[in-house]
């Protein structure tokens, strides 16, 4: 087995670094991992041995990156850690939590020199932890009326479909999803907004879709995510009645499952 791939949180790196789709559940399993980083404790510290607070210092070690600029190294499991030190270091084994906490305000990458890596900045870490594994998305409530121009866009985000595509296979939750551009009277620019047709208001599928969409949004743009209710007038009814939806849950395993044999 490949070392650098031997623990489920390296398995869902190597995913997340080749799908966006699997990006929300790697950040959330993250979040309850132990990894590792070099360093020591100071006194009375014994090598590898495990942290659970960030109230007591610690000192971690810093390596430069390319651009001249430093960033607190930190791996997935202990092999991915000696596969990129040449000597025998003092390390500690913290929890993700613990250590975005002591380190605030610090970049840190995941996993440096090996086949798959992260850098988080100081700005992802905060909205990480405050959003428990969404790190890019948040929500913004609009109170009061507002003209809002909603069209079908002639080129669709294809990288961005695919991705959420692929998710909602996954989550199945979601019935149906729809795409369109949105402009309002205060933007130069129109943006990305996604309706939702779901089985109930789920807030963690509204954040995996979020950080899908923002990560493969085309250039950067914004995305907005939106609920769709079959009764509801509005967004609603513009999407149900005239976009056609980009995905749409098959049931076709369900059924055959269902009616298969032994089945009444």
């Amino acid at each position: 087995m490949n070392p650098s791939l031997d623990n489920a949180l390296e398995q869902a790196l190597a995913l997340a670094a080749n799908e966006p789709a699997h990006r929300p559940a790697f950040f959330s399993l993250l979040l309850e991992s132990t990894v590792y980083v070099l360093g020591d404790a100071g006194d009375g510290w014994i090598a590898g041995a495990a942290r659970h607070d960030e109230e007591q210092p610690v000192n971690l070690q810093h390596w430069e990156k390319p651009d001249g600029t430093t960033a607190i190294p930190f791996f997935t499991s202990l092999a991915a850690l000696q596969q990129t030190v040449s000597q025998a270091q003092p390390f500690l084994a913290l929890p993700a939590r613990t250590l975005f906490a002591m380190t605030a305000g610090a970049e840190l990458f995941l996993n440096p020199r090996l086949p798959y890596g992260k850098a988080f900045g100081p700005d992802e870490i905060s909205a990480l932890m405050m959003n428990e594994g969404d790190a890019l998305t948040e929500r913004l409530i609009l109170e009061g009326e507002m003209r809002i121009t909603l069209s079908s866009p002639a080129e669709q985000p294809a990288q961005m479909i695919a991705s959420l595509s692929r998710l909602f296979a996954e989550i199945k939750r979601v019935r149906r999803a729809f795409i369109v551009q949105v402009q309002d009277s205060a933007q130069e620019k129109p943006h990305w907004l996604i309706g939702l047709d779901c089985e109930g208001e789920d807030e963690a599928t509204i954040q995996a879709v979020g950080r899908v969409a923002t990560d493969t949004a085309p250039d950067g743009e914004p995305v907005d995510i939106c609920l769709v209710g079959q009764e509801e007038p509005g967004i609603s009814h513009y999407f149900i009645r005239h976009i056609t939806p980009f995905y749409e849950r098959k049931w076709g395993s369900w059924l055959r499952a269902t009616h298969g044999p032994g089945a009444h």
